[in-house]
């Protein structure tokens, strides 16, 4: 049997990155450049063919929707090529769940691609880069991990796109899932399942558009105002995301403000805070035109509503269908 051919794009992130000594708690993301990255892989003996591309080299907290259209244009590209067999993304991990989900509902679900990266740079001790890429190798190699959509590699766990959350910023088990946990458990060696595959076959759920609506996110916090809302609305917002308390709450005044606003064409989408937040449907969404996040966090749940106003999609009741899908 050949070796899998796997195509590599490289985005930067803790995954790349050094710093001037090995127990240095700051360090610099995005130093190591992808030919570098893939000399020191290929000391590992793992078999595969692998080709690299620099997409980029940030740290995450720098990602843009023009970074994610190379991004997007790229795996497209690899996914209509006979010759490619997966593709690999290496991401920082403080927006790694942003870009697994865009590309989750942009690409077609015909050839695994999965994102990974490292919680310590390539200069610390106990670097775990190296490890979790190649446990990305091994899922990225398997066929199964076709129609599962974009999966995301750390820490020995395989995460689907929907359910990633990175809880915590610092040790290399910084990640988890909800509603779902792990969908997978992988070591370089090893690689097993916790299901058969859910998306076979999926073409892309949405286009792709860099040029995605204003759609900032509003905290709830104690003694919030209804002006908090003002100075986030402008004649250019299309949608907002309430990262609320409990499930998708928020003041009664703040309430009224969104209601009127609303009204007036604004979508406004409940989320929450929570790490597990799930967000339910209350008896007034339908009167306020509001619309439940169910269990996507606020930052997925805004590039979701962002995809769906850029596709026309502006009706309460036709986003929260697609929320409800998630």
């Amino acid at each position: 049997m050949s070796n899998p051919n796997l195509l590599v794009l490289a985005t930067g992130g803790t995954i790349a990155g050094s710093a001037d000594s090995a127990t240095r708690h700051d360090y610099r993301p995005g130093q190591i450049g992808i030919d570098d990255f893939l000399a020191r892989i290929e000391e590992l003996g793992i078999p595969a063919n692998l080709t690299g591309k620099q997409i980029a080299n940030i740290g995450s907290e720098n990602m843009t929707p023009a970074i994610w259209r190379d991004l997007h244009r790229a795996a497209v590209t690899a996914i209509g090529d006979p010759v490619c067999d997966g593709i690999i993304i290496t991401h920082g991990t403080d927006t790694v769940e942003e870009t697994a989900f865009v590309l989750d509902v942009t690409l077609p679900t015909s050839k695994p691609v999965v994102l990974v990266g490292a919680m310590r740079p390539a200069t610390a001790v106990g670097y775990d880069g190296l490890r979790n890429f190649a446990n990305a190798m091994r899922v990225a190699s398997d066929p199964d991990a076709a129609g599962r959509g974009v999966l995301v590699v750390m820490g020995d766990r395989v995460f689907a796109a929907r359910d990633i959350r990175k809880n915590r910023t610092r040790g290399t088990d910084a990640f988890a899932g909800f509603p779902r946990d792990a969908v997978g458990l992988v070591t370089p060696s090893a690689l097993d399942w916790f299901g058969a595959p859910w998306r076979m076959d999926e073409t892309a759920r949405f286009d792709f558009s860099a040029d995605l609506p204003d759609v900032p996110v509003l905290f709830i916090h104690a003694g919030i105002t209804p002006e908090y809302v003002d100075r986030l609305v402008t004649t250019e917002t299309r949608g907002i995301i309430v990262c609320g308390v409990g499930e998708g709450n928020m003041p009664d005044s703040v309430r009224e403000r969104l209601i009127r606003l609303a009204q007036g064409g604004l979508r406004v989408v409940r989320a929450s805070r929570l790490g597990e937040g799930l967000v339910d449907r209350e008896p007034e969404d339908d009167a306020n035109g509001f619309v439940a996040a169910r269990a996507l966090n606020p930052a997925k749940a805004r590039i979701l509503l962002q995809l769906l106003i850029a596709a026309g999609i502006s009706d309460p009741a036709a986003i929260q269908s697609e929320f409800d899908r998630r």
